[in-house]
């Protein structure tokens, strides 16, 4: 097969961008042809607010860009995985004007809200969901608390939905969850047209021990990750066990702060990826605390090729992947002690711990590896054939 993959890159690298080069290389490995075209968000100081602005809506500049690629070779399909903001829905039509079918990743929200997260002051927000005009995102400035920037991507999502973009101009979306594809279908996507496809584990690095005596955390140190709700737990648990922290963002000074005040809170700022995985495998569990519709929580399935159980929030996406005591623990969104009631049964149950660690291992066996994930993937290809 032949493919054009389309990627608008973050300025700091995430999840997003880390599956979307799996997903190509694991094309490539088996012998496809993929062809990348993407744009960075370092342009976006060059360009200016108002030129932003123009290309998030409708990127002239993308569309013949695009346009001119295809006519050069024969595709089979374009794969769309994020066009936000620089690239624009305007490539579905240069690939449909070629007959060229598209298909479009959906790994957040931003179809459905300004911010992506379905998340605003602390708590979920679907305020928009069934809104043709999202009125209260623009009252609530919920891009980046900017009233210009949330009239920007309200913007596209208006105009595109007056255009029929989404049902007209994308042959099919792929979720990463069921829980994920259920919230599009409520929003008004056609069900016929989305499908669901978890992310993978590119490289199996085996299973860890689980003996390092500590819980941990890894990820974005930000709000809607539940980083008060994990500091407020240990707290709760006191010298119980220790919680490794691994990440950085707009909350790392508090999470400094607690690790300062609290002998079993330590921060370790960001660590490459490989020590990432050591540290994982070596945890007795994971926690992933987060208070938003996660659209997957990949560093769940890190956790699973590793062996390691997760004490996860009870809510989105993420609950889909915890089988209760069997691969981890559910516990209420945004309450402290019930996170720590979890953790103290965890400590109380070690011989149920550790058939959780080889049922989450094979979890990831059956599910999560990169040759389960190139035949769903291809699957979905094949479906633009009949």
């Amino acid at each position: 097969m032949r493919i054009l993959s389309i990627h608008n890159r973050y300025q700091i690298r995430g999840g997003e961008d880390e599956s979307r080069e799996a997903e190509e290389q694991l094309l490539r490995d088996h012998g496809h042809h993929v062809e990348v075209y993407e744009e960075n968000n370092d342009r976006v100081s060059q360009l200016g607010h108002l030129r932003v602005a123009a290309r998030t809506i409708w990127s002239a500049e993308s569309y013949h860009q695009v346009k001119q690629i295809l006519q050069q070779s024969d595709y089979d399909l374009v794969h769309v995985q994020n066009f936000f903001p620089l690239i624009s829905p305007s490539v579905y039509y240069a690939a449909q004007t070629l007959g060229v079918p598209v298909i479009q990743s959906l790994r957040n929200y931003r179809l459905l809200c300004a911010n992506g997260f379905l998340f605003r002051e602390g708590k979920v927000c679907e305020d928009c969901l069934n809104h043709t005009l999202p009125l209260p995102a623009i009252q609530h400035r919920c891009y980046r608390d900017s009233l210009p920037g949330t009239l920007t991507v309200s913007g596209m999502q208006i105009v595109h939905r007056m255009l029929e973009t989404w049902t007209k101009q994308v042959n099919l979306f792929i979720t990463l969850t069921e829980f994920s594809r259920q919230k599009f279908i409520q929003a008004g996507f056609p069900a016929n047209k989305i499908v669901v496809k978890p992310n993978f584990i590119a490289k199996d690095n085996g299973i860890g021990t689980g003996k390092g005596e500590y819980a941990f955390y890894v990820g974005r140190l930000s709000p809607e990750k539940g980083i008060e709700t994990l500091l407020s737990a240990w707290k709760i648990l006191g010298n119980k066990i220790p919680l490794k922290i691994v990440g950085d963002g707009p909350l790392s000074e508090p999470v400094q702060q607690a690790a300062a005040e609290y002998s079993n809170i330590e921060w370790l700022g960001r660590q490459p990826l490989e020590q990432v995985y050591q540290l994982i495998g070596e945890a007795k569990f994971l926690v992933f605390p987060s208070l938003w519709y996660e659209t997957f929580g990949r560093v769940t399935i890190e956790a699973f090729a590793k062996g390691t159980p997760v004490i996860a929030a009870n809510i989105g996406a993420i609950a889909e992947l915890i089988q209760t005591q069997k691969t981890g623990l559910l516990f209420t969104p945004g309450n402290p002690q019930d996170l720590a009631e979890k953790v103290q049964w965890t400590l109380s149950h070690p011989q149920q711990l550790q058939q959780m660690r080889i049922q989450a291992r094979s979890e990831f066996e059956a599910k999560y590896t990169a040759d389960k994930n190139y035949q769903q993937l291809i699957n979905i290809y094949q479906q633009l054939e009949t």
